[in-house]
């Protein structure tokens, strides 16, 4: 199947630990969202060149950031992403980005109150336990 696999989901949890101790602010993404949504790119593994589809959408809600996008088979990452979703091993969110205005959360980790989305990508096992997504259809089915 070609068609594009239409997926949502949260890439960070605002205010809860992720593995390395970072806690992500409400607000922290808000300039680097503003406007980006089809420049954040869909990397596989956080693998640069390996683009494995698109965002189409990027906003701060009361939970986190809120990702929904379309994974593109016809692109050999987008391929292997269908593949590893199909065999129940791919359903994790992570974000690559460059903290900006933070402050040290207790004895490891940091308070992000200002955060550059760089990319936010498909992989098998997320920094933020909780930050995953799920595939709501094929793109015929649903608008994006």
């Amino acid at each position: 199947m070609n068609e594009p696999i239409l997926i949502e989901g949260y890439a960070s949890i605002f205010g809860e630990a992720d593995l390395a101790g970072d806690i992500v602010r409400a607000g922290a993404f808000s300039r680097s969202i503003s406007g980006v949504n089809e420049n954040v790119p869909m990397l596989l593994q956080h693998k640069g060149g390996k683009v494995a589809g698109y965002w189409t959408r990027i906003r701060e809600d009361g939970k986190g950031l809120y990702m929904r996008g379309l994974i593109d088979p016809t692109l050999p990452a987008g391929k292997m992403a269908a593949k590893l979703m199909a065999n129940k091993l791919l359903d994790g969110l992570s974000i690559g980005f460059i903290a900006g205005d933070w402050k040290p959360a207790g004895a490891y980790g940091r308070v992000l109150s200002k955060v550059d989305l760089r990319e936010v990508s498909l992989v098998t096992t997320p920094m933020a336990p909780k930050a995953r997504f799920c595939v709501v259809g094929a793109v015929g089915q649903l608008a994006a």
